[in-house]
């Protein structure tokens, strides 16, 4: 038996205290509230807020703004961002300046190359897992991604020339890569945000290499969250984007990956007319990545589709067979 619970005690909340102090955060609501608590869990609706007598689930669309408050947590930055699947994301993610924001999450967006072009990728975890867009490596069997290091003198190149393709689908236009290499662990990576909060008007940014022009940056608005491309639907954007930005990340102001950018309206005179893949429909796509692996001896899918019956068509008779 335990007799004297004074330096036990002190010990635990010495460090549930610390604990409590470094995630404590601010909410601030649409109706003009104020809460401050512990965010335990964020969804892509929602938030789960510890108030310390009560926990709330609040409406994500209720949200103004989340700020942390006290020190932040010693040790890695990933340790502060939560395991969804494969990919993460981090609650109350602090809004900066585009400038700044290139900074946090530039690193961990790529340069994919195969024999006939190039385009962009973004790493979302430490296993080395690369998103960019089906058309961007379809027909593609060696690849390479380029890995763009902060360095005293600059930016350094880091090639990888091993990677294998994960799964991809053509309809969505979507792909996962990973980097078959052990310094993949090292490597930046950023966490997905939620597209169904983007509002029309909202500052967005993407990163790339437009025309192999690698590391550009370009800035622009939401112009609609949902816009029917070809039976899909796409994030529209004043934001600039050209052949080689294929795959790379549409950003928010708190550097979350919002979007996949995949395509332009071009013409004479044509500008400002930018479209991106919804992050809830990449994350969508990652949590059912079984149904679309790739099979490297079996390309093709193998299914037939049947066409509809015809008015006036009979229903076939099956006659069971005898064993």
């Amino acid at each position: 038996m335990i007799k004297n619970w004074t330096p036990l005690l002190a010990g635990f909340c010495a460090a549930v205290c610390q604990t409590v102090v470094a995630e404590t955060s601010i909410l601030r609501l649409k109706n003009g509230a104020v809460l401050q608590g512990e965010v335990l869990r964020e969804r892509d609706d929602s938030l789960l807020f510890d108030l310390g007598f009560q926990v709330l689930t609040l409406p994500r669309a209720e949200v103004v703004s989340v700020e942390k408050t006290g020190e932040e947590k010693a040790g890695p930055k990933a340790d502060n961002i939560l395991a969804e699947d494969v990919y993460f994301v981090e609650p109350a993610r602090e809004p900066l300046p585009v400038d700044k924001n290139v900074h946090r999450v530039g690193g961990a967006v790529v340069q994919v190359q195969t024999a006939s072009g190039l385009g962009s990728g973004f790493i979302i975890n430490k296993s080395g897992h690369v998103i960019t867009n089906q058309h961007v490596i379809s027909g593609e069997r060696e690849i390479t991604i380029v890995v763009y290091e902060q360095k005293d003198g600059g930016l350094e190149k880091r090639v990888f020339p091993k990677v294998r393709i994960i799964a991809m689908n053509g309809f969505l236009d979507l792909a996962i890569l990973q980097i078959d290499d052990p310094a993949a662990e090292t490597l930046p990576f950023v966490p997905i945000g939620d597209s169904d909060s983007l509002t029309q008007g909202q500052q967005v940014f993407a990163i790339g290499s437009p025309l192999g022009l690698e590391r550009s940056v370009s800035q622009g608005i939401v112009s609609v969250r949902a816009r029917d491309t070809r039976g899909a639907w796409s994030i529209q954007s004043t934001t600039q984007i050209n052949p080689g930005n294929s795959g790379g990340p549409l950003f928010n102001a708190r550097g979350e990956v919002v979007g996949v950018n995949n395509m332009k309206l071009a013409g004479v005179g044509v500008e400002g007319l930018g479209f991106s893949i919804p992050a809830n429909l990449l994350k969508l796509f990652l949590k059912n990545r079984d149904a679309f692996a790739f099979d490297p001896r079996n390309p093709n899918s193998g299914f037939t589709y049947l066409r509809p019956p015809a008015p006036g068509d009979k229903p076939a008779i099956i006659t069971p067979q005898n064993p």
